[in-house]
C-alpha cells in the first residue's frame, strides 16, 4: 500500500520560512522522481518543484525560484520542501506526489502566509 504523508505546514508571517516533509512508503522511493504541488483557494493545483530519483536534477516553477529548495533523503524515504521568504501568494495546500505505475498523492498540508 503506497502512502505519502506530508507534514510541516502552518501559519507563518510574510518573509518567514517553513520546511515541509513528505514520508513515503509502499514503493521503492529511490527509484522515482518526487514532486511538490500546491492548490490555492479557488485555483487549480499547480506544479511547484521536482527532484530526480538520485537528487541530481531539480526543477521549479518560476514563482518560487530562489526561495524554495526541494531535497530528498533516500535513506529515510522522505522528500522535503524548504520554503524561505514566504509571501501571501504562497498560501495553499501543498501536496507531494510520485509518478510510478500511477500518480500518487499525499493528503496535503496547509500553508498560510499572513500577518
Amino acid at each position: 500500500q503506497v502512502q505519502l504523508v506530508e507534514s510541516g505546514g502552518g501559519l507563518v508571517q510574510p518573509g518567514g520560512s517553513l520546511r515541509l516533509s513528505c514520508a513515503v512508503s509502499g514503493f521503492t522511493f529511490s527509484t522515482y522522481a518526487m514532486s511538490w504541488y500546491r492548490q490555492a483557494p479557488g485555483k487549480e493545483r499547480e506544479f511547484v518543484a521536482r527532484i530526480s530519483s538520485a537528487g541530481g536534477s531539480r526543477n521549479y516553477v518560476d514563482s518560487v525560484k530562489g526561495r524554495f529548495t526541494i531535497s530528498r533523503d533516500n535513506a529515510k524515504n522522505t522528500v522535503y520542501l524548504q520554503m524561505n521568504s514566504l509571501i501571501p501568494e504562497d498560501t495553499a495546500v501543498y501536496y507531494c506526489s510520485a509518478l510510478a505505475d500511477i500518480r500518487y498523492w499525499g493528503q496535503g498540508t496547509q500553508v498560510i502566509v499572513s500577518s
